[in-house]
């Protein structure tokens, strides 16, 4: 079994900062993948980044050149630092890890973008 522990959310002004945390501990034994991804009320879970085993990373559209995935491989740990918030980015924001057999979810950390 394997554990996501999520950290960073909460309220930020637009135009602010936020980062992201979460580190993984179980039975791992290789890891393809760390992302996030994000839930707003009435919508469905979104990609907003991935960091794959190699570096390569993948960004939403919407997030690029305001977000930055980071990964620790030595610590499994991803990272996301979120930068020139608006209130669109408003949800709550999941880790997830994608393992050779199983994908695991992290619990979630709500980041909300209001004035």
């Amino acid at each position: 079994q394997v554990q996501l522990v999520e950290s960073g959310g909460g309220l930020v002004q637009p135009g602010g900062s936020l980062r992201l945390s979460c580190a993984a501990s179980g039975s791992i034994s290789r890891i393809y993948a760390m992302g996030w991804y994000r839930q707003a009320p009435g919508k469905q879970r979104d990609l907003v980044a991935i960091v794959f085993n190699g570096g390569n990373t993948n960004y939403a559209d919407s997030v690029k050149g305001r977000f930055t995935i980071s990964r620790d491989n030595a610590k499994n740990a991803v990272y996301l630092q979120m930068n020139s918030l608006d209130p669109g980015d408003t949800a709550v924001y999941y880790c997830h890890v994608r393992l050779p057999v199983a994908n695991y979810w992290g619990q979630g950390t709500q980041v909300t973008v209001s004035s």
